[in-house]
């Protein structure tokens, strides 16, 4: 059997990073979950990240000469044409890092870094969800919120990779901000952590996340109506995105939509009801057609399906 064309895809996040080895049909042949360790340098838990892509491919019976490149998505800010990771709100000791550069003293291949986002995007149109769309957005909600833009048949990166960083984009200044970042962004309210947050101070106890869903499934009211608001902040998000956008479709990710159905119906229901003009309120909006691998699939993409896409 030949050997396949293979790429190492790593999604850098705030809480974990996963790596894995996927084919060029797009097939996780491989992964492995690190912590992301911030009591670290950062240059060690890259260290790391080469190490379990050695580990992983040992696994297979392949050697570093099998790649066809390294795939990184972490999250912004970056400059993805400098390979650096800048200063990202979740990952507090990652201020101008040299990604690419200290992957490529463990690897001679091509290494390339995008935001996570974006990454997770192109995984989402190369064998995801949104395969059969030139318009769509890919969303995720998990430790932060992020968006990658696909329009007109093309990824939409910005400048310095940067473009989709919609966690940052008001949704309701009432809820306050993190210090030096801008009142009532849609991070601070609805992300997993935003979830956790304001749960916490509501009920005077600290909750994480998944408590606070499976309270509410359990029959708490006051959590059922904290829910429901944040599904409509998520709702209001949307929105936005299309009114701006005008996307055929938005596919949402990230550890929190693992409360399933209730997100994505009472989104949907937002969307048809508040969009601008029938068009955006035909808007579907979906789960990601990759679970929680988009965003490892999608880095190693930028390798695999970027060639493609850019030819």
């Amino acid at each position: 059997m030949t050997d396949m064309n293979v790429a190492a895809g790593v999604d850098i996040g705030g809480t974990k990073t996963a790596i894995g080895i996927v084919d060029d049909k797009g097939a996780l042949l491989a992964k492995e979950v690190l912590p992301t360790d911030q009591s670290v340098s950062p240059y060690e838990m890259i260290d790391r990240m080469a190490q379990t892509i050695h580990h992983l491919l040992e696994g297979l019976g392949k050697t570093a000469e099998a790649l066809s490149g390294i795939g990184i998505g972490a999250p912004g800010p970056l400059d993805s044409r400098e390979g650096k990771i800048i200063n990202p709100p979740n990952l507090t000791a990652w201020r101008d890092i040299e990604v690419t550069g200290r992957f490529k003293e463990h690897f001679a291949v091509p290494v390339t870094l995008e935001n996570d986002a974006n990454a997770a995007t192109l995984a989402e149109k190369w064998v995801g969800a949104a395969q059969d769309n030139d318009n769509f957005i890919y969303m995720t909600v998990s430790t932060g919120i992020g968006a990658g833009i696909y329009a007109n048949g093309q990824l939409i990166t910005g400048k310095s990779g940067n473009a989709g960083d919609i966690g940052h984009m008001v949704i309701d200044p009432s809820f306050g901000s993190r210090e030096g970042e801008i009142e009532g962004g849609f991070e601070y309210i609805a992300s997993g952590t935003g979830i956790a947050r304001h749960a916490s101070k509501l009920l005077g106890e600290s909750v994480t996340t998944a408590e606070v869903f499976q309270r509410a499934n359990e029959g708490d009211q006051q959590l059922q109506e904290f829910v429901n608001m944040i599904f409509e902040k998520i709702g209001v998000g949307c929105v936005s995105l299309i009114n701006i956008l005008d996307p055929e479709k938005i596919v949402i990710g990230g550890g929190v939509t693992k409360v399933g159905r209730p997100l994505f119906d009472a989104v949907q229901a937002f969307v048809s009801e508040r969009a601008l003009g029938p068009r955006g309120r035909e808007t579907v909006i979906v789960p990601s057609g990759l679970s929680q691998d988009s965003g490892v699939i999608g880095a190693a993409a930028l390798i695999l399906y970027g060639k493609k896409a850019n030819q």
